[in-house]
């Protein structure tokens, strides 16, 4: 069984994806981050960066005690070598969905989060910011868009690295992105929308929050961190 601790954001949906995929049991643990679940000790416990999602893994594949991971792509190559799906096995092929993996947690993920936080929360329209990263995230959907030219998904067979993207484009109005500006991006992306993994993961998270609504309050938990935040 694995324990997964999360909220319905993209890197929270990427896990389940991954889960939907290939039948693992799994419980999610609610994460409100909106009420400030992640600072809680006992997730802080096995989750140091009080972020979500984060997985307990009951039964490792060594049979060992149970086995901790946070970070999202963390979690989804350590779900795929436990299944032993979703991420090639031959050199090659391992380390094109890896590349194309950490592309994502290092570019169009946090690009992507930079572009929600000045267009959708901010305090103040600071319009330089929001320039910077809508035009950010329209460069990486470009990226995105050549690389699916000449494949049907990012490394060939549907893998980690398409879980670990696809979340990020789902929000692409409110990115101020058109993806019939990339066409080859957009027939991935009806693609992977179309498949009844993505549907059961994206109604799991819709029956545990309406993740559009963000209060005042939520504001400040999420966006007002310091080292003083987290007690120790």
């Amino acid at each position: 069984m694995i324990e997964l601790y999360y909220w319905p954001t993209p890197n929270g949906h990427k896990i389940t994806l991954f889960l939907e995929e290939t039948g693992l049991p799994y419980e999610i643990k609610p994460v409100n981050i909106g009420a400030g679940d992640q600072f809680k000790p006992e997730f802080l416990a096995f989750s140091p960066n009080n972020r979500m999602p984060a997985i307990i893994d009951r039964e490792p594949k060594d049979g060992g005690a149970p086995v901790t991971v946070f970070e999202s792509g963390a979690i989804l190559l350590y779900l795929a070598e436990k299944t032993g799906r979703f991420v090639a096995a031959d050199l090659r092929g391992r380390f094109d969905a890896l590349q194309w993996l950490f592309w994502q947690m290092g570019g169009l993920g946090p690009m992507a989060g930079q572009n929600h936080h000045f267009v959708q929360y901010a305090p103040e329209r600071i319009p330089y910011a929001i320039d910077r990263y809508v035009k950010e995230t329209n460069r990486l959907y470009g990226v995105l868009d050549r690389r699916l030219a000449d494949r049907e998904f990012i490394a060939g067979d549907y893998s980690i690295a398409d879980m670990a993207s696809y979340p990020w484009i789902v929000p692409h109005k409110k990115q101020q992105q058109n993806l019939d500006d990339f066409p080859h991006l957009k027939r991935w992306f009806d693609a992977i929308r179309a498949r009844p993994a993505t549907e059961r993961a994206y109604e799991k998270g819709a029956a545990i929050s309406n993740t559009s609504v963000m209060t005042e309050e939520g504001k400040k938990i999420l966006f007002g961190q310091t080292a003083g935040v987290v007690k120790r």
